[in-house]
């Protein structure tokens, strides 16, 4: 006789093979159908969820894991963990698990990727031409990237993978990190508001966390300058979207390109409408080859654990 399967708690719909997979492998219990943790219908399925599976925004609160008796194990489409209460599935001594590296060349390509669209006015001229406004008047000049210093917080394997493509583009590098990287040859800055005011370009790579909220606030934006860029595919938290928004508007910084927004998927309308920003819906890691591989990993950690066997990629910080 076959062991039943395990119940996994999903907590909003996932990519149609990963969801196809987990239905084939595991029981699977649909939050968004589930409903509320203190409901009738989400009780009757408390009692035997034994993992969740959870993607951006979804959230995995302290009040959701207390509910759960035999939760084992948490398994993050994604890298980030700031959806999730780290503290309370530890101290319930619940595995976390997300899925690093696979991203990190999609991520880094779309910080470029933004930053050349803002400093070569990509959208506007795109705007431009669909308008009809070429044979009528010239379209105005953009920025050299070649030559500029790009300033990188975060230089993990996503901040990494970014500096090597700046340096294909000429771009001079440095970088500002919790601690220096030993074998980096790239010049390191203790303080950021000091890296910003030497810097043409500030790439955000950081978490999303009660330590990153705001670092990056009026005193940061003003370092950078009329002249400066700000490029964020970290989280939206990381910045003061108001100050940002005014500088935005007056002139105090050049542009920006964002990936990720305060209280998304709502961007205010005054963002919305400045030409001076190129703006993506959190998609920098959404491209086919990569959200499979992440798929393919979220499942394959959650066979190994319910196999008795060791994670792939557990989340050690």
């Amino acid at each position: 006789m076959q062991a039943p399967k395990a119940d996994l708690l999903v907590m909003a719909p996932l990519l149609p093979s990963l969801m196809s997979a987990l239905e084939r492998e595991f029981t699977v219990h649909k939050f968004w159908i589930a409903g509320d943790p203190t409901g009738d219908t989400f009780k009757e399925c408390a009692e035997l969820i034994r993992g969740i599976v959870t993607v951006a925004p979804a959230m995995v609160d302290a009040t959701l894991i207390g509910s759960l008796p035999r939760l084992e194990i948490i398994s993050r489409f994604g890298v980030g963990l700031d959806a999730v209460d780290v503290g309370a599935a530890r101290r319930r001594g619940v595995i976390i698990t997300n899925t690093p590296r696979i991203l990190d060349d999609c991520v880094a390509d779309t910080a470029l990727t933004l930053l050349l669209a803002v400093s070569r006015r990509v959208c506007e001229a795109d705007r431009f031409i669909r308008a009809g406004e070429w044979p009528r008047r010239k379209f105005p000049l953009s920025t050299k990237v070649t030559g500029k210093t790009c300033g990188i917080v975060g230089m993990g394997n996503i901040g990494e993978a970014i500096a090597v493509r700046a340096q294909g583009f000429g771009m001079k590098i440095c970088y500002h990190n919790r601690r220096r990287k030993p074998n980096s040859p790239h010049q390191y800055y203790e303080d950021m508001e000091a890296m910003a005011r030497d810097v043409d370009y500030l790439i955000l790579v950081v978490p999303g966390s009660d330590e990153t909220y705001h670092m990056v606030d009026a005193h940061i934006l003003n370092a950078l300058g009329p002249k400066g860029y700000l490029i964020n595919v970290a989280r939206g938290s990381v910045v003061d979207q108001a100050a940002l928004i005014e500088r935005l508007k007056s002139g105090g910084i050049a542009g920006a390109g964002l990936d990720v927004f305060e209280g998304e998927p709502d961007v205010p309308a005054e963002l919305r409408q400045l030409d001076n920003v190129v703006m993506m819906p959190h998609v920098a890691s959404g491209t086919n080859e990569t959200r499979e591989a992440m798929g393919e990993l979220v499942l394959a950690n959650l066979k190994a654990h319910f196999c008795g066997k060791p994670v792939l990629t557990p989340f050690l910080e």
